[in-house]
Parts: C-alpha cells; structure tokens; sequence
C-alpha cells in the first residue's frame, strides 16, 4: 500500500475527543471518547484508537488537522483551525444546502451562518454563561435528576407541561429545578422545563445573527430530540440532525476534509 494517503481530523473538546480519518476513496474510519481530566492525552489517544479501526499506522497519514477547546495541545498536528471553520465546513459537506449551523458543545454554544460554497459569513459563541451547555445537562442530569444524560429526551416526551426554569446561572437554574421536584413538578415536566430553558438561550442567539434555512444541529447536544424539539419551536423553523452521520463528528470531519485538501 502506498504511504501517505491519509487524512485526518481530531476535535479535541471540553467533554469529548473525536478523530475521523479519510482515504483517498474517502472511505471514513471514526472514534469518539470522554476527554476526562486530560483533554491533550485524549486527543492523542482518540486518533490511535481510530487508526486502530483502519488497520494503518501513523506512518500513513500525511496531513492531520486539530480543532476544538484543546487543539494548542495537539503538538502531533500539521495545522489547527477554529470549530467555527470546521463546524463550517464539516455541515456543508453532509448537506450542501445547509446556510444555519446550530452547536451546542460541552462548555460553550455557537451559531454558524454559512454564505456560498458553505463559507462562514458570520458566527456568535456564547463561552461565558454555562447554561446553555451539554456540561449544564449533564450536570443536572446526575446532580439533580439522577438519571443518565441519554435518558432525558424519553423522558421530556412524557411531560404535560414546562415549569419555567429563569436563571441564568447554573447553580441557580440547579436549585431552581429542585425546587420545582420539591413543590410536585414530576421530573418529566421539569426535563422539559430544562430542555426549554437551554433551547431559549440558543434561539436567542440564533435570532441575533438571523436563521436562514437549510438549517442543521451538530455537536453532541443534537442527539438530545427533547432539545432539538424545543429549539424548533423557539425558532419555529426545521432543524435537520444528520441521521446517517454522527453529528458528533461533524467538526472532526471539517477538520479530516481540510486536512485532505492540503495533501
């Protein structure tokens, strides 16, 4: 086999690492793992893992592209680039008619507008308040619920209605929801409360820089349907969730693609 014919893309985020590795016939080998409490060795250790999946060696890959919170630390990469880029250029690649990304991440939301070509014209990141986080379901999900994350969209389906959840900080908007369990709010009502609350501070922003459809959810955050659904009704448009594609993976993915186009 020839050497150098591989591209490959590493997010390294807050909360998760992802790699994507591409061929030449653009076949696609992926990880995804928890960053832990060492996001650069998870990063490293992410793209072992994935070159494990394609049976290659490090050897093979020519280019490599990192992105995310941790990619300063990614010292085995050829370049690095911002997840606005890379969120850009990964949606674009899985649908073309894409003009609005929408990310919530583990420690900061963003809101992409994409112009011709998929180019980024304009982007807002909310990396101050945590409430409108996947850290801050997260949280919530084990502290005060005390269920496991991936169960809160079944959950909020069931609610009958949405107890207002205000505050904007975390440890507020936390007790807040204790309060609401504590008075007789049933937890699905209180799931679809939170889900609500974070899907306003999103729409907000999104609002800001103006909603122009094909409009798509990325990151981990787009796995959660009790999320998405609020955020099509704050918004009151259609939000496409890649469903033959990770949506996890789509700033890896942006990441491997430009890689590739510097081979």
């Amino acid at each position: 086999m020839l050497m150098n014919t591989l591209s490959a893309g590493v997010d390294i985020g807050s909360t998760t690492a992802k790699a994507i590795i591409l061929n030449q016939n653009s076949q696609i080998w992926s990880e995804i793992i928890s960053s832990g409490t060492n996001p650069p060795l998870a990063g490293k250790k992410v793209l072992e893992l994935t070159l494990g999946k394609s049976q290659h060696s490090f050897n093979d890959i020519k280019y490599i592209v990192a992105t995310g919170y941790g990619r300063v630390s990614a010292e085995y990469a050829n370049k690095t680039l911002t997840e606005i880029a890379c969120h850009g250029r990964g949606a674009y690649h899985i649908d073309p008619s894409v003009h609005t990304i929408i990310d919530i991440g583990g420690q900061d939301s963003k809101v992409i507008s994409l112009g011709e070509q998929g180019k980024v014209v304009d982007f807002l990141i909310n990396d101050k308040c945590a409430a409108g986080t996947g850290r801050f379901l997260e949280s919530t999900a084990q502290l005060v619920l005390k269920i496991p994350i991936d169960k809160l969209a079944e959950l909020s389906s069931k609610a009958r209605s949405k107890p207002l959840i205000s505050s904007t900080c975390v440890v507020f908007a936390q007790t807040e929801m204790i309060s609401l369990l504590a008075s007789g709010n049933s937890a699905e009502n209180v799931i679809a409360g939170l889900h609500a609350s974070v899907a306003g501070r999103v729409a907000s922003m999104a609002k800001r820089i103006g909603i122009r459809p094909t409009v798509i959810m990325t990151g981990g955050v787009a796995k959660n349907m009790g999320v998405v659904t609020a955020l099509k009704e704050e918004l009151n448009v259609e939000i496409i969730v890649p469903s033959e594609f990770d949506p996890q993976l789509i700033g890896a993915l942006g990441a491997a693609l430009f890689a590739r186009d510097k081979m």
